[in-house]
């Protein structure tokens, strides 16, 4: 009987880009990004000044999932979580989304932001599971495809007071 591995979770780096590549490609043909934008993202990732956190799942010496985290004053936005499809209903993309969190504790997030496409039921079920509730849309926000955008977002104010309540987002139909 083979024991399954946990993939460990570490900072990307920019060797990582090329397998983030593949992946990437492989889960968002149509809207991946590209290695520029890896480049620009890790950038911004180190020392005293930084404002990102990447990481990499790695099972062995292949990279599964990856995901990102922008943070700018008391905002954090998920920039990006990636689950190779024979990893999915693992549990990996909860932990990516936790190591996400805690560094948006870290930089002293007081809400975190993320788009998800609008027919991406599996991602927005696990993002509810954590708080996230949806707050709107971006029209034609994923391209080439014009696909949806559904914004979510969740209160880390210790008290879920103004944080929670103010909902206009700049570019975002609000839903009620």
């Amino acid at each position: 009987m083979t024991v399954p591995v946990t993939p460990a979770l570490r900072e990307m780096r920019w060797w990582d880009i090329d397998a983030v590549l593949e992946l990437e490609k492989d889960l968002f043909p149509e809207d991946a990004w590209s290695r520029g934008m890896f480049w620009s993202e890790l950038a911004h990732s180190r020392g005293p000044e930084a404002t990102r956190r990447y990481v990499v799942a790695v099972e062995g010496e292949r990279v599964v999932g990856y995901a990102g985290l922008a943070a700018q004053g008391d905002l954090g936005d998920i920039q990006t979580i990636a689950v190779a499809r024979e990893r999915w209903a693992t549990g990996l993309g909860g932990r990516l989304l936790t190591e996400l969190l805690q560094a948006a504790t870290a930089f002293e997030c007081a809400e975190v932001m993320l788009e998800c496409r609008v027919d991406n039921v599996r991602a927005q079920k696990l993002y509810e599971r954590y708080g996230f509730e949806p707050i709107g849309f971006r029209r034609g926000y994923y391209q080439p495809g014009n696909v949806d955008a559904l914004v979510m977002r969740l209160s880390t104010a210790p008290d879920g007071g103004s944080a929670a309540g103010n909902s206009s987002v700049q570019g975002t139909e609000n839903n009620g």
